[in-house]
């Protein structure tokens, strides 16, 4: 659709400028636009003529009434519709030769239909999750992971070569804290003798030492004391570091596994925090940085408005950002990279201004395509989470909630005798009713989370998606019963003349510009604010019109065709949203 509205600004851009010369106009300063006019019966793009009112001294209905009638005396232009209406000049085009086509990519695409060779023979890496060893994944985490997971999916689509990677948070004072607290109260309890998940278990601890420093806060200076000793590598002290990691990152695994997300490499701090020590005194040698009395090393950040940081401390340990410095230098070194994504929430914005800015310091010029996709806080309808008071939605808690809904959704339905695995299409609701309800939001923006809004069957959810798939699958099932009555008839895009599907021919033809649209923007919201609007234009077509019981078989094909290749889009679409595609529910 998207060549259409090219062609005919095209051919109205020209045929204005001849109007102007004509008028003796030099030149036509007005810049001619397009857009979507507000009702379908009005026509498919709509040129406004405001622009061009005080050049020619005309009202913009005269000129548009003008170049209506100069347009329609032309014999070669594509087959159209054209009309006037305050001010604009409506085109109505005739959707024959776009509706074959475009039924004749979906079906020789299939899957692969929407995506594009954009982000062809370029390499992005997107880091995403990033979790803490000392607590299990909570719903901060799970937008995190539903956008890095689709931001990854969508460059894909678009041809990009995709490396996800994590950066486990695995060493530090807080992880010593969960430590600390299991040394005092553990008593040898593991997952398997507690029957406790091995992430729940250790946030369990990470709860408990809140609790003990409120009792005594001079616990703190044994939770530094055990942080030294990790440090200088204590064997006693880095056991039971290597065990209660090693708990927290089968259980890390368990919920990724769950939640259908997956990385192609994992970093780990206890790894990486010393990479970055080397350039910053690589740094310092070049004059790039500079040394306080007390040793500490600095950088001056007046060049981007900001104030100095520290980049390493006076006693030579590193910080979070020397970490990162050495750890983007690392990546490139093992992969090198076009781009990376950094899928941090936005109250990291400075640090990852400082960190580009250093990294180009340092004389990396692939710096400059760094880039923090500073997405908003997700928060409870009551407010802000607090994950050290045990203050969180945990992610599998939530995952556990949102699939009893849906169970109990599927069951008041009377759907329970029918879908032959009912656990399992519970469990894919409620991951689509997740996905969708954290990607519906522009990554942006902060947004509330609603669990019983988000697995509602009906309205802007993922559920509601997921029916809608399901609705055209039965479809599907009932029409290959009786195949065989239609193998005499064609395809006849003429039959298709309904505003809805017109309108719906119109919106799948611009599937491939939204999932590049996302891609640029890193936006996914832009992908489910479509499926929403093509949904409901669908659940209105279904329920007006007959799809496979249509006046004559031609017509019922013909409808069921279009319909089938909106099914095919639904699949490509709900993939990249991470969006369960169900059958039946």
């Amino acid at each position: 659709m998207e060549q259409i509205r090219t062609l005919w600004h095209s051919i109205i851009e020209k045929e204005i400028a001849l109007y102007a010369k004509e008028m003796n106009l030099e030149s036509v300063n007005g810049v001619l636009t397009y857009q979507k006019p507000p009702k379908a019966e009005l026509g498919d793009i709509a040129f406004p003529f405001f622009p061009f009112a005080k050049e020619f001294r005309l009202s913009p209905v005269k000129i548009a009434e003008t170049i209506k009638e100069r347009l329609e005396a032309k014999e070669d232009l594509p087959k159209a519709q054209l009309t006037v209406a305050q001010g604009y000049l409506n085109v109505k085009v005739d959707l024959t030769e776009l509706t074959k086509q475009l039924i004749e990519k979906v079906e020789s695409e299939k899957d692969k239909f929407g995506n594009s060779d954009l982000y062809k023979g370029q390499k992005i890496m997107v880091e995403f999750s990033c979790p803490n060893t000392n607590k299990p994944l909570h719903l901060g985490h799970l937008r995190n992971d539903a956008i890095g997971q689709s931001i990854a999916n969508i460059l894909k689509a678009n041809s990009a070569e995709v490396l996800k990677v994590n950066l486990i948070n695995n060493r530090g004072i807080h992880i010593c804290k969960s430590m600390l607290a299991y040394q005092l109260k553990g008593e040898g309890e593991t997952p398997q003798s507690s029957g406790i998940k091995g992430d729940h278990l250790v946030g369990k601890y990470y709860v408990e030492y809140s609790n003990l420093e409120e009792e005594d806060p001079s616990i703190a200076l044994q939770a530094q004391q055990m942080l030294k000793k990790w440090e200088e590598g204590d064997e006693e002290t880095l056991k039971l570091w290597e065990m209660m990691n090693g708990w927290t990152m089968d259980g890390l695994k368990e919920t990724y596994q769950r939640t259908n997300v997956s990385f192609d490499h994992y970093f780990f701090e206890s790894e990486t925090y010393k990479l970055g020590k080397d350039e910053v005194l690589r740094g310092l040698e070049k004059n790039i940085f500079y040394k306080e009395e007390d040793g500490s090393i600095w950088v001056d950040l007046d060049e981007i408005k900001l104030d100095k940081k520290v980049l390493l401390r006076s006693d030579g340990t590193s910080l979070y950002l020397t970490q990162d410095i050495g750890t983007a230098i690392e990546r490139h070194k093992m992969w090198p990279f076009d781009s990376q994504i950094y899928v941090v929430a936005s109250e990291q914005a400075y640090h990852f201004k400082v960190l580009f800015h250093v990294l180009k310091l340092l004389g990396y010029t692939w710096a400059d395509n760094l880039h923090h996709l500073s997405y908003g806080m997700v928060n409870l309808p009551d407010g802000k989470m607090k994950s050290r008071e045990g203050k969180v939605v945990d992610a599998d808690v939530l995952l556990a909630e949102l699939t009893q809904l849906a169970e109990n959704e599927i069951v008041d339905k009377g759907r329970a005798e029918v879908i032959e695995d009912v656990k399992q299409t519970s469990e894919d609701v409620a991951l689509g009713a997740l996905n969708y309800y954290l990607l519906q939001v522009n990554p942006f923006k902060d947004m509330i989370f609603n669990p019983e809004e988000s697995i509602s069957f009906n309205g802007n959810t993922g559920p509601y998606l997921q029916y809608m798939g399901a609705r055209i699958s039965s479809m599907v099932r009932k029409f290959n019963e009786i195949e065989k009555e239609y193998q005499e008839i064609t395809f006849n895009p003429t039959l298709l003349i309904l505003e809805e599907e017109r309108e719906l021919i119109k919106l799948i033809s611009d599937y491939p510009l939204v999932v590049q649209s996302a891609a640029k923007e890193l936006n996914p919201s832009a992908i489910s604010t479509y499926l929403y609007e093509l949904s409901r234009l669908f659940s209105r077509y279904y329920h007006d019109h007959p799809i496979i019981k249509g006046e004559s078989k031609e017509l019922s094909l013909s409808r069921f065709t279009l319909v089938k290749a909106l099914l095919q889009l639904f699949r490509n679409a709900y993939s990249l949203l991470g969006i369960p595609f169900l059958e039946l529910m």
